[in-house]
């Protein structure tokens, strides 16, 4: 039985984490350019830079700002699988990530965490039920002006202290290990370039996750849906029995939408809905923009079609009006995929018990890159880091929790050289 220094990880992952936070990575849902924004290439030409220093020697950036580098293996079994491990660099375009500055909370006292630079954004431990319990842990905060990034800096903090690991005690057997670091993962596009038959492995896993032990298997599949209106237009002086305004008929329409069901604000679990996010808006022509999310990728088209229902009777009201619709899809469910592999999951299942912990097992309301990764033929289910509110000034991570998440890894990657 090999001997893990779990303090080591620790004091890795923590430190990489405070250096990586610092690099602003915000991605631009708005922009057309791969990636979304220059600045994200500043901290992948530097994860470049140390993976060269490690001393793995085919670590490279291509044009589409994904790094890849592998980690070689040391088992003498020919079998053992090419596994992979990904995080994302981007922040959330919803808070900025610009200067953050990373707060230490060493041996956290148990108490409400008051955040310097913004007295009003504080965590609070009656209204955070997992900060209870981490009295004696180190807790990393931002400062308040910002987000803290611990999505997903965390996981390339984690990935980055397990490749190191594993270079310095090449004593340990596995298989090769890729490693990918990838942008645009907050605005649904980082692995929509991802080469898939060049990163070679089996099956990969993205650190992205949440709290302790959880391992996302399951995800939202979603499409985007356009429902644009068309009215007529002409001078309102004129305008008697002529003008067809669809900025009404949309307002119809939109007031037809359920309430109690099929909206984000009403439903939990394993709900899916209809969502409207955003009105272009004129009184020729009105577009209203929907993302509508299932479980169940049947359950897709069944929403679509109570959209154009209920659009069509809007039109119905509003004679000399129009809708025309359009329908692009976003990502499916990895559960689909993952079904079909299930090794994959099991081995994490195998690996987070190895690191102590209790496999939570949970559906993401939302997305993935491996959503996009496992529908591309890499069967990517999601493990957790130990981020907490993210995409907040509120957002939070324990270093012990990043060193559980590098410990579980580590498990992981042996368990596949194990079993092989």
């Amino acid at each position: 039985m090999w001997a893990m220094n779990t303090t080591v990880l620790r004091t890795s992952a923590l430190e990489r984490f405070l250096k990586y936070v610092t690099f602003d990575t915000q991605s631009d849902p708005d922009s057309t350019a791969t990636p979304s924004t220059p600045k994200q290439l500043v901290l992948l030409d530097e994860l470049v830079g140390e993976l060269n220093a490690l001393g793995l020697k085919d670590a490279i950036r291509d044009d589409q700002g994904v790094v890849m580098a592998t980690i070689p293996a040391t088992s003498k079994k020919a079998n053992v699988p090419v596994i992979g491990i990904l995080a994302h660099v981007d922040t959330s375009p919803e808070m900025s990530g610009a200067n953050v500055k990373p707060i230490v909370h060493r041996a956290y006292d148990g108490k409400d965490i008051v955040l310097p630079n913004h007295p009003e954004a504080v965590l609070r431990v009656s209204e955070i039920p997992d900060l209870r319990g981490k009295a004696g842990e180190d807790i990393v905060t931002s400062s308040g002006d910002t987000l803290l990034g611990a999505d997903d800096k965390s996981g390339i903090a984690v990935a980055m202290a397990v490749a190191e690991y594993l270079v310095r005690n090449p004593g340990i057997a596995h298989g090769a290990v890729r490693l990918a670091f990838t942008p645009d993962e907050e605005i649904g596009r980082g692995v929509r370039h991802f080469d898939v038959q060049r990163f070679g492995a089996l099956c990969a896993y993205t650190l992205d996750g949440e709290g302790l032990g959880k391992l996302d298997c399951e995800t939202f599949s979603a499409d985007a849906m356009n429902v644009t209106f068309r009215g007529f237009n002409t001078h309102p002086g004129l305008a008697t029995g002529v003008m067809v305004n669809s900025i009404k008929v949309a307002a119809d329409f939109i007031a037809r939408l359920p309430r109690a069901g099929l909206a984000p604000e009403t439903t939990g679990d394993r709900d899916g809905f209809v969502h409207p996010i955003d009105v272009v808006a004129s009184v020729d022509e009105t577009m209203v923009k929907f993302i509508v999310r299932d479980f169940r990728t049947a359950g897709l088209a069944e929403k679509e079609a109570l959209l154009r229902g209920l659009a069509y009777e809007a039109v119905a009201a509003w004679p000399g009006s129009g809708v025309a619709f359009d329908v692009r899809e976003q990502y499916r469910n990895m559960r689909e995929v993952l079904d079909r592999n299930p090794l994959v999951v099991e081995n994490a299942r195998e690996a987070i018990r190895r690191a102590g912990l209790t496999p939570i097992e949970s559906q993401i309301r939302g997305g993935t890159d491996g959503s996009i990764l496992s529908e591309m033929g890499l069967p990517t289910p999601n493990l957790f880091t130990g981020q907490h509110n993210f995409h907040s000034r509120l957002e939070w991570i324990s270093a012990q929790d990043m060193e559980k998440s590098a410990q579980a890894v580590l498990e992981l990657i042996k368990v596949w050289e194990e079993r092989a």
